[in-house]
């Protein structure tokens, strides 16, 4: 009776912690449809003919999904937050202080994920293909096609520049250390390989541009989780000796 009453007031604390990150997406998704007027114009404010619309439709469903990323990325802090609060039980006092500060992190790394791909993956790989277009086409843009080539050269960016936090809290939680990551890079490698070609266009500077960004984050994650694990193991071998 015991585990089944724990198990219980688990399922009730995760549907609480839920209940709140999908209120938060929710208000933070009508604060980005109120001003996505701005951030239309913004965005498109560097082309040089107005974007086509197919159907009566197509605008409402640019500006939903410019306002779901605008609550995906003011949603990543509370999401953390509960996540945080979820496992606070399990964690020693000076893991809940090391985590705590990873909050803030993931979303500035979001931001900077996101801006990567705005200010440098989405300008070359959309001049590369255009370049590839000669005089016997006609460029025609429209507002759907356009920003769904912008959001796949621009939030997968935001997502995977979380690696590094993920793994400094993974590891500060001891599940992962720098030894088995470095034993699965083959495997992540793969992996890797595979998100690049499905998160992005069919074109292959776009797929390479993602893959050499994955391995970079990759190596750099090992770097930092080889840190916090020596700190750790450091911060053990003191206590053990007093």
């Amino acid at each position: 009776m015991d585990q089944e009453a724990e198990l219980v007031e688990h399922l009730s604390e995760l549907r609480k912690r839920i209940l709140i990150v999908g209120a938060s997406f929710l208000l933070f998704f009508i604060l980005g449809f109120v001003f996505v007027d701005y951030i239309y114009q913004w965005l498109v404010r560097d082309l040089d003919t107005k974007l086509a619309l197919l159907g009566p439709t197509d605008i409402l469903w640019i500006y939903f999904k410019i306002a779901g990323v605008v609550a995906i990325a003011f949603t990543i802090p509370t999401a953390a937050y509960q996540t945080w609060k979820f496992v606070l039980p399990a964690l020693e006092e000076k893991q809940r202080k090391a985590t705590l500060m990873l909050i803030p992190a993931l979303f500035l790394l979001f931001i900077l994920g996101v801006g990567f791909g705005y200010a440098i993956v989405f300008p070359t790989v959309l001049s590369f293909l255009q370049g590839l277009s000669n005089e016997g086409f006609q460029l025609f843009y429209t507002s759907e096609k356009y920003f769904n080539f912008l959001f796949q050269m621009t939030v997968p960016f935001g997502i995977l520049f979380e690696m590094p936090v993920v793994v400094l809290f993974l590891t500060a939680l001891g599940i992962l250390n720098p030894a088995r990551l470095k034993r699965s890079r083959k495997v992540c490698y793969f992996v890797f390989t595979i998100l690049a070609v499905v998160l992005t266009p069919p074109d292959f500077l776009s797929d390479i541009l993602v893959l050499v960004c994955l391995v970079v984050l990759f190596e750099f994650s090992i770097i930092l989780s080889a840190f916090v694990y020596r700190k750790k193991i450091a911060k053990e071998q003191d206590v053990s000796v007093y």
